[in-house]
């Protein structure tokens, strides 16, 4: 076979096939669940079916936009709850070492007994310390220290007694505290230069 034939024939094939397919029927599939097409238009109640599936979504907003802002106002509430009442059990443990002061001031008013007298505010003093040991409550030791800006405030500097102290920490009128771990207040100190 020649090729001018080769040509002929397989352009013969090509028009056959775009007959076949002019003919073809495109909405042959239109029976699988799924497919919708445009010959074959939705009835007129889509509209309706569209309008209250729109209205069940805008209700479910709704609702979803009330519970979101009664949970807001419900954890607000419980926050400001929790600041009022977040020191309660410190102040209930330090009511103790009031009950103990109110005893040994009463106690101080009968005796007059030095001894005594000093032996019964140590007890006090001791209570006090161990109570807010107890919730997390550490001293600074900031005597013969470095100097730290950071734990420290300088409230005046002095000649240091001794080379060796210069730099460091050589009185402390303020002590300072921890909270369990966290610095909750500046040591004031005397530092010596």
């Amino acid at each position: 076979m020649d090729e001018k034939t080769k040509d002929s024939q397989g352009n013969a094939e090509m028009t056959e096939d775009i007959k076949g397919f002019s003919e073809m029927n495109i909405n042959s599939d239109a029976d699988i669940p799924g497919n919708t097409h445009l010959s074959n238009p939705e009835p007129e109640n889509a509209v309706d079916k569209i309008q209250a599936e729109l209205d069940e979504q805008k209700d479910k907003y709704m609702r979803l936009f009330a519970e979101f802002d009664n949970y807001k106002r419900r954890s607000a509430k419980e926050r400001m709850e929790l600041i009022q009442t977040a020191g309660k059990e410190v102040i209930m443990s330090l009511l103790e070492v009031l009950d103990d002061s109110e005893r040994a001031e009463k106690q101080l008013q009968k005796s007059n007994d030095v001894a005594q007298i000093k032996e019964g505010i140590q007890l006090v003093f001791n209570k006090l310390r161990s109570t807010l040991q107890s919730k997390g409550v550490k001293p600074m030791e900031s005597i013969n220290s470095d100097f730290d800006v950071e734990k420290h405030e300088a409230i005046t500097e002095i000649p240091a007694p001794t080379p060796a102290l210069a730099g460091k920490v050589v009185d402390e009128v303020q002590k300072g505290y921890y909270l369990n771990d966290k610095l909750i207040r500046f040591a004031k100190v005397v530092v010596g230069k």
